[in-house]
């Protein structure tokens, strides 16, 4: 019997022995990221479902709406998805831009399409809602309700930095919404940028140009018939945009307004989206806003997946920080007539394939297994 129970012992060991390896190979190709947003969108809940990715964190900053509204839509987002990540509060204001300045450079240069949390009404009449209009301390109300997790009592520039210095080369940081963080934590440590494993941000515009019939690619095309290199993120901090193109990151990837005018949330895919996610993500999907290009969402996928990408484009890039006409206006040379004044060399995404991209997310988004797994990254 001894002998008997000593071979189960053996057996046993020698299983566990060969299965440990595999698990650690397993942690280690983990991509490990940290997503910095104005919110929570598809594209978080595309990186949250990816079964290769650890989403170290979510931080937050001001944007398409203020930061603390931005903090407790990704909270509620996390927490819709019974996920255990932690959110990051960020910064509240931009580093030079604020409120009154956008409304002298317009009373000087023209009206904005989008103003972010600046924004009171549409310029003219649009198929989209006119957000309500909050200012940076009023208290969030969400609707569907609030949610009970509380943020980190860090601070995302730290955070940041934290996540960069304890993986060294293996994080990916993917912005979604204006640089500010990213600025910040490379003031506090100009090693922060080397650190990291890559860049990949939403930011900056080229040449677009209307990829889609009807109204609502239209809204949005035709801002780029006059100003085709003016995009909100970059527009919204525009000194933060500049810091973070002139950082020393060991890979920069640019996703321009430019090829989100082939895409939309149109309510078919809506319906779609829907029919594959667990109820409480459903009912969220199903409150969302048709008829927005998908700025974001490709953001997210051309990381998980680049084979979405149909054109690219080598380029110096940085942003105009001069206050006048041009300001926050994408600036971007070829090699050798770049100015040298710290710009980076960065691979731009220029095209898509649109049909990939939303197979992406419908065959993420139908992941039940992972999500139901506790919130296991």
């Amino acid at each position: 019997m001894m002998r008997v129970l000593g071979l189960l012992l053996w057996g046993l060991a020698a299983v566990l022995g060969a299965a440990a390896p595999v698990q650690a190979q397993a942690a280690e190709d983990r991509r490990m990221v940290v997503v910095d947003d104005e919110g929570f969108g598809l594209g978080h809940v595309m990186l949250l479902d990816a079964p290769d990715v650890e989403v170290l964190g979510i931080t937050t900053v001001t944007g398409n709406v203020w930061v603390n509204r931005a903090t407790a839509m990704a909270l509620k987002g996390v927490e819709r998805m019974d996920r255990h990540v932690p959110v990051v509060p960020g910064a509240t204001y931009p580093l030079v831009n604020s409120e009154v300045l956008t409304e002298r450079w317009e009373s000087l240069y023209g009206k904005l399409i989008w103003k972010g949390a600046w924004m009171r009404q549409w310029v003219e009449p649009t198929q989209q809602s006119t957000p309500p209009y909050h200012r940076a301390d009023d208290p969030v109300d969400l609707p569907g309700g609030n949610p009970t997790a509380r943020p980190s009592p860090e601070i995302a520039a730290n955070f940041l930095l934290r996540m960069v210095h304890e993986h060294p080369g293996q994080v990916t940081i993917i912005a979604m919404g204006p640089l500010t963080n990213l600025a910040l934590a490379q003031r506090l440590d100009p090693a922060f940028a080397g650190l990291a494993k890559e860049l990949v941000y939403m930011g900056g515009s080229f040449n677009p140009r209307q990829m889609r019939a009807g109204v609502s690619a239209d809204q949005f095309a035709r801002e780029y018939v006059h100003s085709p290199r003016r995009e909100f993120n970059a527009r919204f901090d525009p000194e933060a945009a500049s810091i973070v193109s002139r950082s020393p990151w060991r890979r920069i990837t640019v996703v321009p307004a430019d090829p989100a005018t082939a895409t939309e949330l149109t309510p078919s895919l809506i319906a779609r989206l829907r029919a594959v996610s667990p109820p409480a993500v459903a009912a969220w999907i199903g409150s969302l806003e048709p008829g927005f290009p998908m700025w974001d969402e490709i953001a997210a996928a051309i990381w998980l997946d680049p084979s979405i990408v149909t054109g690219r484009q080598n380029a110096f890039v940085d942003y105009d920080t001069q206050f006048g006409p041009g300001y926050g206006d994408t600036l971007s040379w070829n090699e050798g007539y770049q100015p040298g004044l710290g710009e980076q060399r960065a691979e731009l995404v220029r095209t898509i394939d649109p049909n990939r991209l939303e197979a992406l997310m419908l065959r993420l988004l139908a992941r039940p297994a992972r999500r139901q797994a506790g919130g296991g990254m």
